[in-house]
Order: C-alpha cells, then structure tokens, then sequence
C-alpha cells in the first residue's frame, strides 16, 4: 500500500499518476459504453511561457487535451500519468472517439496505444579480469558513490546481496524514496518504488510495494550492484562469494514489471522518477521490437537521461540467433548482448551403447541413481506438441520411470518441458537443442533430473533410439567445471544486428556475460524455510545487461566526468575479439560469431578504465543524425523534448555521427568523419591499422595522430571503397580500425552491407 501513501503525500513533484476511485480495469481495452477504452500514451508540444497562466502545471496542460466529460468524471479519471522529464506528454485511457477529437486540439503532436514489454553471480567477476585486493576494481573504489537505478520486477530487500554495511550514505543530491518499512532499505538498497498504475487497470491488481514476486528483478539488481556475500550456491552448484559488478554503488529500484508483463507507461514513469531521483546509471533488462527512435519510448525516454548525464544500459534482446532481431537499437544507449562464462554446470546423458554426452542442468540430486533406464523421444508419435514436451502432450504416452527426450523451443519454456515430463510419470528428460540453437546449452534449475545438450547430440541421440527396440540411458551429473577455452561464446538466444531502425548505426555494441548467471533469489529453489540467501541461476541478455550497467558504474566512480558517451565509447574500443583460448569468439555453431552478434565484442573492464582515446559525443550531437534519418520536425521534437527544425539544422548522414564503431552500406565511396578525445597520456602517439575484408579499400587521413595534452580532441576521416577484386557472394563483411600508441590500442569495427 506504500504507493498509495505516496500518491497521497506529494502533488506533481516527478509526474502525476492518477488512481481510479472505487474503480478496477480487468483488462487493457475496457468497454464503456458502446466504445472501448485503451491506454494511449500521447505526445504533446512542449508547456510555452504563453500557456503558463491558463496552466498552472505540467498536469493541467495534460489534462486540457482530455475530453471534458472525461477530466471531470469521479468514477473514471482516465489520466494514468503526466509525466515531467521523459516525454512531453502523458499517458491515458481514451476511446478512439476521445482521440480523435484530442488529434485537432492545438498542441497535439501524435498518439500511439501502449506497448506492452516483456522482460528479457559467484564467477563472473573473475571470469572478467576483477580482484578484489587489486586492479581496476580497487582503483574504482568498487563503485562508491554511484546509483544504480534498476527497471524490472522489484527487490526482496531483506537479501544479504542488499545489505548496506560498510557503504556510506548516498549523495546529497539523491531525492529518491523507500516504498518498504523504512528499515528496510539502507545505504546499499536507497530506493525502491513501484509504477503500476497501468498495470491496475489492464490486470485489476491492487497497488503494492515493490516487493519482487517474479524473481527476475531481484537477479538483476544483485548483479549490477549486489553486496559480497560468501558461501553462495545455487542447489549446492557454482560455490563462492556472489558479488555484483559494482559493489559499493548504491541501488534505486523501479518496480515497472508485474509478471512478465511491463506496461510501456509505467516503464516510462519508471524512468521518468529515475531521473528525477538523481540515478547515475540506468540498467532497463526490457524492451519490444525494434520501432522508429520517435515511436520507442524507451528511446524517447532513455535521450532524457543522457540529457541529464545518466547512462543507459538495455538488453539487446532475446530473439536470436536470427539479424535483424535487437531491441533498443539507439545509439545513445549501450545495447548489450549475451555470451558464456567459463564455467558451466554439468550433466551427461550415457546410452545403452556406452556413447556419453555431456550437458548442463543446475539440478543434481545425489539420490538419483547413475542407471540405465528406458528411454523414449517424446515426439515418437509424429505431434509436433509431444516433441516439444507442451503441457497435456504427454498424457497418452507411457513415459512412467522412463528418460524422455524433449525438443526446445515450440514456444513451451525449458522448465515447463520438465514439468510435463515429470507429471506424467517421466523419471528424467533429455533436452536437446534445434538446429538454430547448436551447441549452446543451459543450465536450469530443473524439476527433475535432466540434462541440455546440441543439437548434434540429439541427432545422434534419435538415431540411437531409431536403432534398438530397448534404447536406454543414465543422468550423471559432474557438478561445477571451470575452464572452457571457448569462452566466451556468443549464445543462440542473443539477438543480431544488423540494426532495424539505424542501419548506418553497428548494433548491439557489446557483449557480456549472460549465460548461467548465479545471482540473488527471492525464493527457495528447494522448499527450505530459510529463503534469506538464496541465489539461482539465470540466462538471458537480462543477465548481460546489469553486468554492463555495473561496470559503467565502476567507470562513473573512476571517471566522474566522463560523459555517457566517453564511457560507453571506453567500453567499446577496448574489446575483446577473442576468446581465453586464443581464437576468435565462436557463435552457438562454434564458428567464427559475426560483427552482429559481437558488436565491438566483450567487455574487458580493466581496460575499459584506460582506453586511451574515447569517441565523444554530446546530447545536441544527435539531432543532425536525427534529421538525417529522414525524420519530421515533430518527430525530431519528440525524441529531443524541444521544438526543432531540421531545416537550421546541419543533416549528417547515419555514418557520420562520432560513433565508436561503423557500419557501412557499400556502393559509391564514402567518407566519414571522426573526432576522438584524449584521455590517456598528455604526450603520446597513435599509428593506425586497417583489418579490410576482400573487395573493400578502407583510407585513413591521417594516419598518424599526435596529442600533447589531456582532452586534446583531433579529428581523421574515413573512405570506404569497392576495389574492384572479387570478394565473397555474402551479404554481408567486416573489418577494423585500430589507433595503436605505445600503450592503447583503439579498436573501432566496421559492419560492410553490399548494395
């Protein structure tokens, strides 16, 4: 009921959300009437000094726009939130009458319905180069002084991963507030709020603190930022001491997420308080499809923040391993997709005929007998349902005290394939993969013995099967392994460039650990009562993503007057393109991962703290490239949050915005412009290096760069050509750029789609 205290105690200080009296929405169109209602959220222009005498605020202007009847109605007041910072505009549940009489009003710029988004660690830290008793982590005092504002599912704060010991109080200019008891937030856990205006009136559920019944967000938080805590496992696997990426940075948490769903206007008030609030960093493991920049209000919302100096750190999301798959593809936020760690959880599933392949599961009960049992493929029956183990698919086959073999994907999650098996008598399941996902496998909590593996296994796993009429096979479980040379592996589910909305714009722009993530639980995964430190391990660009915001937040402490732009451009040039074995990071097939499913490649966060020379680029910087994409004035305007005309404005092409990386689209030549900031030593060099793919010529002028002192900015130019040699029939090629002193290596890569 905290919300509702809060809603009571402060009028219009970070937006207006409006709760219905004695009124419940069961779903997101509600009848009245003989019309509908759905939530809009609508854009308006900006609040002149004209207006200010008929409207005494943000609120008033909002609701001049809604229909009489509907500003003054008791029972129904439709304004769900005006919000102050993200947009200039509000969220409301009109009909499509109501609409279009508000499309004549003067001031009305567009309205779309509201989207609904969806969601998307003991070893990570030292799989990322981080010691505790030296280096990059110590010199960045482990985060100190930083906030970390976290969207997603809430907190359990009662968590040791959120204990506030040793951290000192946040900064005086924190305004944020605690939804729970007062003594459960601390120096650590600052603040915790939730947004769910939107959510009461598509699902009728009352207002609540942001208290995390999903898990996702407490997992989340834990990793960005989560305190040491020692003697961590998950089901007794991937012991140690869990730690966030930044654990002495303080966490604000924005409950936006009730169940899988995120309503789009309760993320964009998330947002909206965070800014408000005085966040440093913003880690958003949520998105949508990828839409024009004006029509994502993620987007829309995320250029506030970097107005505001905030960086912005989303998922790329989870749709690969196809292109063209991301999620918040803009270039002032860092898109993060997902790779492997070193360590994985294994099982193994051994045939009848002695064949063993091994897998990942985090359940391994030591009571489950190493025998063979029968085993049978759940998809024997020519269902494409029973292949994939769906709920109910399994109830006419005889799977009782058998292993099954279930198929992924089919829309059914990998736990709900287990669930299936289970109920219907099954005593363990063989996971296997589809052809798309390869060889990358998981490890999950699963309800029964299991064990995840390939593709190519399950090949030969059916072929087996098809070969006797009494195939078997035994689980064993080999428990945590650390050391894989492969690592880190770009994993199947990590979406792909190139990007929707931006072509000329190389997303995602880097990688990081995603796969197999231990991190805070607000559950027990085994029944005990004790659920106070319990941890679990996830997967997902989810995952990804906080262990970014949490080293832009390492970052922040050591370079506090790095722009976002400096730090995500430290993070980028300074990637690693190979893996700890040696070799070029390998994708789900264990080839070569392309530039679009690497980005720049993966995070090394020692050397993002020196990278040397960084690609800056300031808030008003965008707005040429945004005029370039082809967008109107209002269009421009609603992602800028100001009136613009593109016609005083200098247009610039996408590839000429001063962006860490390149991404070209090969017909005639082009030259692009770049201005790099030195931030390494006051007197040093730098030689560039070309890597060009067969068929291309890349010219660098100059190709030296000489600095005498710190913040010097000079500029190069690039020239991208066809040479007339023959080349590959792909789509699609890539290369780099490298500025190289005695010290850096500056690494910029380019994407070349052919015409």
């Amino acid at each position: 009921m905290a919300i509702f205290r809060f809603l009571a105690l402060v009028v219009f200080l970070y937006f207006s959300p409006v709760i219905s009296q004695g009124s419940q929405f069961s779903s997101s169109i509600e009848t009245t009437g003989k019309s509908k209602l759905q939530t809009y959220i609508v854009h308006v222009k900006q609040l002149e000094k004209s207006t200010t005498a008929q409207h005494e605020d943000l609120e008033s202007w909002h609701r001049s726009f809604l229909p009489f009847t509907t500003a003054t109605s008791e029972n129904h007041d439709r304004l769900v939130y005006s919000y102050k910072n993200v947009i200039n505009g509000f969220a409301a549940r009109l009909t499509e009458e109501e609409l279009r009489a508000m499309e004549n009003m003067d001031g009305f710029i567009s309205a779309r319905p509201e989207k609904m988004l969806r969601l998307q660690t003991t070893h990570s830290p030292n799989f990322l180069g981080l010691h505790k008793e030296m280096g990059f982590w110590k010199e960045s005092n482990f985060g100190k002084g930083v906030i970390i504002g976290v969207l997603d599912s809430g907190v359990l704060p009662s968590h040791p991963s959120f204990s506030g010991e040793g951290i000192p109080p946040p900064p005086a200019e924190w305004k944020g507030r605690c939804e729970f008891m007062a003594s459960e937030c601390n120096n650590k856990l600052i603040g915790a709020r939730s947004f769910n205006v939107a959510a009461k009136a598509t699902k009728g559920v009352t207002a609540e603190p942001p208290l995390d019944d999903d898990g996702h967000g407490t997992h989340t938080a834990s990793t960005a930022a989560g305190a040491f805590v020692k003697n961590a496992d998950a089901l007794g696997n991937a012991k140690g001491t869990a730690v966030g990426m930044a654990p002495y940075a303080h966490l604000a948490i924005y409950k936006v997420c009730f169940g899988p769903d995120c309503p789009e206007s309760d993320t964009i008030a998330g947002i909206d308080a965070a800014i408000e609030d005085g966040v440093d960093v913003l880690s958003i493991s949520l998105g949508d499809p990828a839409a024009p920049f004006f029509q994502d209000n993620i987007a829309v919302s995320s250029f506030a923040a970097i107005q505001k100096g905030i960086f912005v750190s989303c998922s790329a999301g989870n749709s690969g391993p196809f292109n063209t798959t991301l999620s918040n593809e803009a270039p002032w936020i860092l898109t993060v997709g997902a790779s492997s760690i070193d360590r994985s959880i294994k099982s193994a599933a051994e045939l009848g005929n002695g064949k063993e392949f091994v897998g990942e599961t985090l359940f391994q009960p030591s009571d489950f007998p190493a025998t063979q049992l029968p085993l049978i493929y759940a998809g024997m029956n020519g269902k494409p349902e029973s292949a994939v183990c769906a709920q109910g698919s399994l109830n006419n086959t005889d799977v009782k005290g058998k292993v099954v073999l279930c198929d992924r994907g089919g829309g059914i999650a990998r736990l709900d394939k287990g669930t299936e098996v289970k109920n219907a008598g099954g005593a363990a399941m063989i996971l296997v993969n589809q052809e798309t996902d390869g060889f990358s496998t998981l490890a999950d909590a699963h309800v029964l013995p299991a064990t995840h593996l390939s593709y190519a296994a399950g090949l030969e796993i059916k072929a087996y099967i098809n070969s006797t009429t009494t195939p078997t096979a035994a689980i064993l479980f080999k428990g945590t392994v650390i050391g894989d040379p492969l690592s880190p592996a770009i994993t199947s589910f990590s979406s792909r460039g190139p990007c929707f909305a931006s072509p000329g714009i190389l997303k995602p722009d880097i990688v990081g650990p995603g796969v197999s993530i231990l991190a805070a639980w607000p559950f027990s995964l085994d029944n005990t009562i004790n659920s106070k430190s319990t941890f679990n391990i996830m997967s997902g660009t989810s995952m990804s993503c906080p262990h970014l915001s949490g080293i832009a937040a390492l970052l922040k402490s050591s370079h506090p007057d790095w722009s976002p732009a400096a730090i995500k451009s430290a993070i980028m040039t300074t990637a690693d393109l190979l893996n700890v074995g040696g070799k070029p990071i390998v994708d789900e097939q264990l080839l070569p991962a392309d530039i679009f499913a690497t980005g720049a490649g993966h995070v090394n966060p020692t050397r993002a703290n020196d990278p040397g020379l960084v690609y800056d680029i300031q808030p008003n910087d965008y707005i040429p490239y945004l005029c370039g994409l082809g967008y109107t004035d209002s269009e421009v305007g609603i992602i800028a949050h100001r009136s613009i005309k593109c016609s005083e404005e200098s247009s610039i092409p996408e590839g000429q915005l001063n962006y860490p990386s390149f991404s070209v689209a090969l017909g005639p030549p082009q030259t692009f412009t770049r201005t790099v900031t030195n931030v390494g030593e006051a007197y040093s060099s730098y030689t560039v290096t070309v890597n060009a793919p067969q068929g291309v010529d890349v010219s660098v002028n100059p190709d030296k760069l000489h600095f005498s002192k710190m913040n010097q900015k000079l500029a190069y130019s690039v020239t991208f050509s066809h040479n007339g040699s023959s080349r590959k029939s792909s789509k699609f090629a890539q290369g780099y750029i490298k500025w190289v002193s005695a010290k850096h290596s500056v690494g910029s890569p380019i994407s070349f789609i052919f015409k």
